[in-house]
């Protein structure tokens, strides 16, 4: 049987509301034991993460900043690493609220053709970026994996006085095992699911 598929917000609203009401409650001792706890990088729940979002009072906050740097400097060390977006595709099957590509916006859709991905590809190499993120919307008729692989390849080919890209990372809808597969022949530095 097929199901009426439901349109929902996943944004749950009153959970967080609550949770921001609970994190307004966290005393400066409870803060600092979130502060820790996040020290073993394991994770913070909903209402850990709300109380660091009420913290006030420049000691504590400079504790938090210290717990963040910290955190950061294990995880990834000293260094930035800064990448440029190159949006090949607008088109999109959903309807998120906050989003620019969302199914209802009117404008004209698109996809960047291989010769136009090279011309970007080439501005943001002349800018010296060695990594790009690939951004596309959700839509398999439109802009399926074949697609995407085929710009990763093109961005890999490109090549300018100055280099090339080293790393390409990937922000497009959750997709199959064997489509991840495919990302990774065409060369994935990592996948990022918003």
């Amino acid at each position: 049987m097929i199901r009426d598929r439901v349109e929902c917000a996943f944004i749950d609203d009153e959970r967080i509301g609550g949770a921001l009401e609970q994190g307004k409650r966290y005393s400066p001792a409870a803060v600092r034991d979130v502060l820790a706890k996040s020290l073993e990088l394991r994770g913070l729940d909903l209402e850990e993460l709300a109380a660091l979002l009420w913290v006030d009072g420049s000691e504590l906050l400079e504790e938090v900043y210290a717990a963040a740097r910290r955190i950061k400097e294990t995880i990834y060390g000293k260094r930035l690493v800064f990448f440029a977006p190159l949006y090949v595709s607008d088109y999109c099957v959903n309807n998120c609220t906050y989003c620019a590509y969302k199914r209802d916006n009117k404008y004209p859709r698109r996809k960047l053709t291989m010769d136009e991905a090279r011309e970007e590809v080439r501005a943001i190499e002349r800018m010296g970026h060695k990594r790009i993120a690939l951004e596309a919307g959700e839509d398999p008729a439109n802009c399926p994996i074949d697609y995407i692989t085929d710009v990763m390849r093109t961005i890999y080919d490109t090549h300018c006085d100055n280099g090339s890209i080293r790393r390409i990372n990937v922000n497009i809808a959750a997709t199959t095992v064997d489509d991840y597969r495919r990302l990774k022949d065409a060369g994935i530095g990592t996948y990022v699911l918003f």
